[in-house]
Parts: structure tokens; sequence; C-alpha cells
């Protein structure tokens, strides 16, 4: 597939990003359904094979270094400009995305990083959800109808999630409004104006730390 054919019709604000930053991601990247028994929760780290440490990534301590009853967390450090990519069907083998569904993450990127974390796209290059981190986190959503429409999106400009720090993300949504948890302390809930019986395509692919022909990446 053409690169060209991939929509860039709504872009974030440019950063200045140093080549030398890093950033941390746990292993606990998880798409799931907000009904469990609609759909099993998905590992997008297992899926988009980081187990196998493709170049630019390698193992480190994560959240909790120190457990007593169990092992201490471990993450991955992404150090270089990456892109991991896979079809969303080796997300959703059934071919359905849930319509109401979390998104629960634990990320350490560094100070003034801002960049898209996940990208979904259609089979006709159309980004249809995106999960944006940094000083400034955004929520990309788009139906099978188009909605809601750019200048829609839900902003978390109050939230900064690139001060250098651990931070537990969650992010719900459920019939037409989206709320993201962080650190299970701030609570935000902003109206979602999707269409009635809203999907997201599984023909298309999953991408992670960008989106098609952006400039920014996470690291």
């Amino acid at each position: 597939m053409e690169m060209q054919r991939w929509s860039t019709r709504w872009k974030t604000k440019s950063w200045f990003m140093d080549s030398t930053i890093t950033a941390f991601i746990t292993l606990t990247l998880l798409l799931q359904a907000a009904k469990v028994r609609a759909a099993e929760p998905v590992d997008v780290l297992k899926v988009l094979a980081f187990q196998n440490y493709p170049e630019g990534v390698t193992k480190t301590a994560g959240f909790c270094a120190n457990r007593r009853a169990s092992k201490p967390d471990s993450a991955y450090r992404v150090a270089k400009q990456i892109q991991i990519s896979a079809p969303t069907t080796q997300l959703f083998p059934g071919g359905v995305f849930p319509e109401d569904f979390s998104i629960l993450t634990t990320v350490r990127p560094k100070s003034g990083l801002q960049s898209f974390l996940l990208s979904i796209y259609n089979e006709q290059g159309v980004q249809q959800l995106g999960v944006e981190v940094g000083r400034s986190p955004v929520f990309l959503y788009e139906d099978q109808t188009g909605k809601p429409t750019p200048e829609d999106y839900p902003l978390f400009s109050s939230l900064n999630l690139a001060n250098g720090k651990w931070h537990r993300v969650a992010i719900s949504v459920e019939k037409k409004t989206v709320t993201i948890i962080v650190d299970c302390k701030k609570k935000i809930t902003k109206h979602l104006l999707r269409s009635d019986q809203a999907s997201i395509s599984t023909n298309g692919i999953t991408v992670f730390g960008t989106r098609i022909l952006d400039e920014e990446v996470f690291q």
C-alpha cells in the first residue's frame, strides 16, 4: 500500500524533540472491551512482538522495581525512532472492534515529548483511533461516518504526561463520552460526538509510536 494514501488531514502542533530523548513504556499496554464479556483483553505490545526486541527496543526496569510479593515490573525502553505496525485483524481476529472499550497503559515519556503512542487506520488509510501522549494528551476518534470532526476531538490540555515521571493512564469510551484517569487520581470526562452504533474498522493497520507521515515519534 502506498504511503501517500494515508490520511494526514489533521495534524497536532509540532514540538521540538532532541534525538537523544529516551522514554519507557511498560509491558501492560492493553486494549480491551469495557464489558469483558464482549471481548477479551488484547495485549497490544505482545501482538506487535515487542518481546522479540526489534531494533531500538530494550528491556528495562518498570514502574515498581521492588515488589515484596511478586517479581519487579519490567518495561520496554524505546531509544530511537522506530515504527512498528501490524494488521489490526491480529489484535481482533474476530473482526470486530468493540463499540465501548478501554485503553490501559503505563508510560514514562521524557519531559517535553508530544507524539502518538497508538494509531489505528482503516482500509482507506483514515486514522480512526489515536492516543497522543505528552504535554497535552489528545484522544483521536473517528467513526465510520467521520464523526467527530477534527475540531471536536477531545483534548486534555490540563494534563501533562511528559514530565519525566511514570504515569498510569486509563482511557474509557462509553456511549458518547470519553473518560481519562491518570494515576488513579485525576479524572476528566468529555463528550465524544460520535454516531449511534459507531464502529472502528479492523481491516487496516495498527501503528505503534507515531502515525503515518508524522514527524513526531514516541521515544
